[in-house]
């Protein structure tokens, strides 16, 4: 077995798991998932007659907004639930899969390999804060990407 240690961080890609998105490949391939991150808050508690610290307390933990990119996509029904949420205030709330890729070869020599994933974060009650699609230029030869920027409760790693 071809270990995959360290992993690569561009085989990647994102499920939502809505039940009115497509499944194809064209709502889960992104250019870029950034903001799987957690932080933990803390408080500041001073002790009477104790001037030379103060106590720092955990208070709660707080998720940073999950980003996504990719190129601009004309018919995409995630983008109608961005919209739907964004303009319309129809905010329906989904759970979404953001899973770290690799190829498992059980022979090195053989050419076929599986696609599995090595590492998958769940991340709960996902909404869309925030659509936008990059600057449009002339002067510059690059493609139309569109960030989507969700709010979500929480995440938590399954493998």
């Amino acid at each position: 077995m071809v270990s995959a240690y360290p992993p690569v961080g561009f085989f990647f890609d994102v499920v939502f798991q809505g039940e009115n998105l497509d499944k194809e490949a064209v709502e889960t391939r992104f250019q870029s998932v950034a903001g799987l991150s957690v932080d933990m808050q803390t408080e500041t508690l001073k002790e009477g007659g104790e001037n030379r610290f103060e106590h720092i307390l955990p208070v709660r933990t707080k998720y940073s907004p999950l980003v996504l990119k990719r190129g601009l996509v004309k018919d995409s029904k995630m983008v109608k639930w961005c919209m739907d949420a964004i303009l319309n205030f129809e905010i329906r709330p989904m759970n979404l899969l953001v899973r770290l890729l690799h190829l498992k070869r059980s022979n090195p020599s053989q050419p076929q390999a599986d696609i599995e994933p090595l590492m998958t974060w769940k991340v709960i009650n996902a909404w869309p804060k925030k659509w936008s699609i990059s600057e449009f230029n002339a002067e510059q030869n690059s493609i139309a990407i569109e960030s989507l920027e969700l709010n979500y409760s929480y995440f938590e790693p399954l493998t």
